[in-house]
């Protein structure tokens, strides 16, 4: 059944930024709100960057043809807020840097107001890097680390702190440092510096207001000591030109084709974000290419792509030790959107909540405790390399348990292979906030609930996806899970109710063979009435996954042997 939006709790934003204008209805509603789903969204390709530039790059003001063709776009989405029955109220419109500095940006934002009826909120620089950190905060579970907001008028830095606990987001006091180097700005000063020979000018003043930005950032010391233990900062990316170096970053990712289209959560290493040239070389064979090019990475994207090596050459030079970086859909449309969610809300994991309203019955706190008690507790004995515990979280299989029935009404034939589209292309696809490892995890974790067995035609991004894990031994606990699951759903078939509570325990110890290898044993009772035998071969199920012969790679691969001890309840 569709969700019912009230329309109480919708919010119309538009987001006037220098390369485009962007109009959105979300919801707040509860109990989705985390995620804020969006119910329309439509991007105007106008550039009020470009039209400020003549042909020869003199400034002049926005001209008469892009004034209307901006009110002609927003009278249309003024009708479409209508059919919505939004509240005027909900209504809110968001310039940056372009109409900020416009020469005409009064006479402009005044033609708005005539043709509409809605005022303009131009953010400060440092505001619009306040709300571009909140869209970044809003974009992933967990974030601690740099934030940089590539758009095309400007860059802004800032640090962010946001782990979910009760305390809200944490950010400088000043929001962010706003600096004029923008994807577009930067494009026609980059062309020109090559051309006259003054690149390491142009380099060391970026360079000198990057280093400064950063110190006056003043980043915590508890954020700086996570850096040291962790080998360095994470830097969340977000804004157009990063967005688009990321596309680019995955067209060239060790994994072909990169399963996974969304560029939210996406994830390379330093040395993998750094390797300027190659990311140019393919951005210019996209130009040249008479084909589709990149996905998602347009002519003008492309085009900018020097100006963003550029930048992404001086930011290794001027911040300090970066770790990984780590690209973001969040912008000013979910900052702005985030800002008016109460901490609690904040708090909670996005993948949760996309899943929790599938758990029709109620009945995942039971399915997730029985999960979790079927991994054993970390052990000397497991193997070093494996790291199960940190990888399988209450959050992620509190997610799998949401949707253990959900493909029960599918044909056998399309359940594997439904449940394993579920996060890319199905019902998970358009949640907000959700890291890519964790879409590949629970993807795999419910195709395999329902056997594992996939068509042809879906093979190629099963392996993919299999490729994406981190470690062949959680690719042999996701096969673990996944025979444990379909235990419990064949023992629960409506999930857990008043009526069966306590059919089914488990519980699960690391032990050694006979040969000292470490030895996984699962000790499954079931209640009096569960009549055991009825699911011998759904418990053989679990025990043939300890087979040597199913593990990651054959015989010598990965994995550990399952012994199931199987009782009724005395």
């Amino acid at each position: 059944m569709a969700t019912v939006y009230a329309p109480q709790h919708l919010r119309a934003v538009v987001d006037m930024g220098s390369n485009g204008i962007r109009f959105s209805i979300s919801s707040l509603q509860a109990p989705t709100a985390r995620i804020m789903p969006t119910l329309y969204q439509h991007r105007e390709a106008i550039s009020l960057y470009d039209a400020q530039y003549s042909p020869t790059g003199q400034r002049q003001p926005i001209d008469n043809a892009t004034i209307s063709a901006v009110c002609t776009a927003f009278q249309q989405f003024k009708r479409t807020c209508l059919d919505f029955s939004m509240p005027e109220t909900g209504v809110k419109v968001l310039a940056t840097e372009a109409t900020r500095t416009a020469i005409n940006s009064d006479d402009f934002r005044a033609r708005i107001k005539q043709a509409v009826g809605w005022d303009v909120t131009m953010l400060a620089k440092e505001e619009e890097g306040r709300v571009g950190a909140m869209g970044v905060a809003s974009s992933l579970p967990d974030v601690s680390g740099l934030v940089m907001d590539l758009g095309g008028g400007s860059t802004q830095l800032s640090w962010l702190i946001n782990t979910r606990q009760p305390a809200d987001v944490q950010m400088p006091e000043q929001g962010a440092v706003s600096m004029p180097y923008g994807a577009a700005a930067m494009s026609p000063r980059v062309a020109e510096a090559e051309r006259n020979g003054t690149t390491a000018e142009l380099k060391k003043e970026v360079l000198h207001a990057v280093t400064d930005a950063y110190a006056g950032l003043k980043v915590p010391s508890s954020l700086q000591d996570l850096a040291k233990a962790e080998g360095g900062f994470t830097l969340y990316l977000s804004g157009g030109g990063f967005r688009g170096w990321g596309y680019v970053l995955m067209s060239r990712h060790a994994v072909q084709p990169y399963p996974i289209p969304v560029i939210n959560g996406f994830c390379c290493s330093r040395a993998q974000f750094l390797d300027t040239a190659s990311v140019k070389d393919a951005a210019v064979a996209s130009l040249e290419d008479d084909g589709d090019g990149i996905f998602r990475v347009s002519d003008r994207r492309a085009g900018q792509v020097p100006a963003v090596a550029f930048l992404v050459n001086t930011l290794a030079e001027a911040l300090p030790e970066i770790k990984e970086v780590r690209f973001c859909q969040g912008g000013v449309r979910e900052g702005h959107l985030f800002t008016q969610l109460p901490a609690d809300i904040k708090s909670q994991h996005p993948l949760v909540v996309a899943t929790e309203t599938f758990d029709t019955s109620n009945t995942s706190g039971a399915i997730t405790k029985l999960l979790l008690s079927s991994l054993p507790n970390r052990d000397s004995t497991q193997h070093t390399s494996d790291h199960y515990a940190e990888t399988f979280t209450q959050d992620l299989l509190e997610a799998f348990a949401n949707l253990l029935y959900h493909h029960a009404t599918h044909s056998k034939d399309l359940q594997s292979s439904s449940a394993l589209r579920s996060t890319t292309s199905g019902i998970l696809a358009s949640v907000h906030g959700v890291l890519h490892e964790n879409r590949v995890l629970l993807a795999l974790l419910l195709c395999q609930r329902w056997g594992g067995d996939v068509p042809p035609t879906d093979q190629q991004f099963k392996t993919a996806m299999e490729q994406l894990v981190d470690s062949p031994w959680t690719l042999w606990w996701i096969n673990y899970l996944g025979a444990v699951a379909a235990l419990v759903a064949a023992v629960y078939p409506a999930g857990t109710t008043a009526r069966n509570t306590g059919r089914l325990a488990l519980s699960a110890i690391w032990d050694e063979n006979g040969k000292g290898e470490p030895e996984l044993r699962l000790k499954v009772v079931f209640a009096k009435d569960a009549q055991s035998s009825s699911f011998a071969e759904d418990v053989h199920g679990v025990e043939k996954v300890g087979k040597k012969k199913r593990w990651v790679g054959g015989r010598d691969g990965v994995g550990y042997k399952v012994q199931v001890e199987s009782a009724d309840h005395e």
